[in-house]
């Protein structure tokens, strides 16, 4: 079943031509949707937004996976109230994934709350939010969820699918899980397994989060939400996507505009504290703890190598699609030397492989900013 979930203007000037954000609901032939790790969802709504035309060959469709808290609104200006497309710079009209070409299709993931199914939606069984309940969810849900909705649109095979972070991951997973169903994979600041440092800035937001005395176990609907907790989350989840430079050039050391007076020797006094904490109560106010706990614990969980017990070469053997696979010499979150790693392993199964290291003073979040190196390495791609 598919239907309208809210309603957004036809078009976006000098953008994608843009349609309405839609949900398909998926039972898997009438039964509940089951997950990965045991888990099942007697009813799964997708969130998804579409840009472009789908030819009558029904082969230029290009799949976009987002990042942790993006949404399916990949592209294009801003409607009132609302927040340009996360990746407008990269996607449209007359850009690298270009929607005069390509059928673009963006699902909001598994577990979020910006439209599909996640901890803060009814479950139909108890009449009330899943919360704690929901379900453990894995890469490989994601990547299940993202074929049934392809299936729902009649796309056998994709033209492409790209993404970065864990979006990257997900347009692995993808080549890894259904080998057929996709011709490239663009894969941009991420590898086949987060770090044991990720794993611990992920564990420290998590923990701010459940301790939050406002948390309740998770079931905090109808009540005051953790904001604190998920704005602290968000504070050092942050820190991962920038880096030294920018910090360093951005802010350096420069004193707040208003210092804290006398008595508050711990409120803040250096600018980047200010912007920080700027982006966490931002985040606060648009995004669900539940669905923070959720899909982080999804990132830790992935690792590429368990399609070869544990060999990230006999892994790769399985895809047959074309990858480009893009790091940013920044970035501390899915660092060079881990891309690279992944990068060899292609190689080594004997896989076509293209593999760039870019220059970029922006960390991790260089993917979602639409370099000219990148985005000519990615436009390059997808016209061989």
């Amino acid at each position: 079943m598919v239907g309208d979930l809210w309603a957004t203007a036809p078009s976006a000037p000098g953008g994608a031509s843009r349609r309405r954000v839609k949900t398909l609901r998926l039972d898997q032939g009438g039964g509940p949707f089951r997950l990965e790790l045991g888990g099942q969802l007697a009813c799964l709504d997708v969130a998804f937004q579409t840009y472009g035309t789908l030819s009558s060959k029904r082969d230029n469709a290009v799949l976009i996976t987002h990042a942790l808290a993006a949404d399916a609104h990949v592209t294009g200006d801003a409607d009132p109230g609302e927040r340009p497309g996360w990746w407008k710079d990269v996607v449209g009209s007359g850009k690298p994934i270009d929607t005069q070409r390509f059928f673009v299709i963006c699902p909001n993931i598994l577990g979020s709350c910006h439209g599909t199914t996640g901890p803060s939606s009814i479950d139909p069984g108890t009449g009330v939010p899943y919360g704690p309940r929901f379900p453990r969810i894995t890469v490989g849900d994601w990547a299940t969820v993202h074929a049934a909705l392809l299936d729902a649109l009649g796309i056998d095979r994709l033209y492409a699918a790209a993404g970065g972070s864990i979006g990257g991951q997900q347009a692995l997973e993808l080549a890894l899980r259904f080998p057929d169903r996709v011709a490239r994979i663009v894969v941009l600041a991420a590898a086949a397994r987060l770090s044991a440092q990720g794993l611990a800035f992920n564990a420290c937001g998590r923990a701010s989060i459940v301790g939050d005395p406002h948390f309740r176990g998770g079931d905090y609907y109808g009540h005051a939400p953790p904001t604190g907790g998920l704005s602290a989350a968000r504070m050092m989840a942050h820190i991962t996507y920038l880096s030294d430079e920018s910090m360093r050039g951005t802010f350096g050391r420069r004193p707040r505009e208003q210092r804290g007076g006398a008595g508050d020797a711990f409120g803040a006094e250096f600018a980047v504290e200010d912007y920080l904490a700027d982006q966490g109560r931002r985040f606060a106010l648009e995004f669900d703890a539940n669905s923070y706990l959720a899909i982080t614990r999804a990132m830790d969980y992935y690792d590429a190598a368990a399609w070869g017990d544990g060999d990230l070469v006999e892994a790769c053997r399985r895809v047959g699609a074309r990858v480009l696979l893009l790091s940013f010499d920044s970035d501390w979150l899915y660092p060079p030397k881990d891309c690279r790693e992944l990068a060899i392993a292609f190689v080594r199964a004997g896989k076509e492989i293209q593999h760039a290291n870019i220059p970029s003073p922006h960390g991790h979040d260089s993917f979602l900013l639409g370099s000219s190196a990148m985005n000519n390495f990615v436009r390059a791609f997808l016209d061989g």
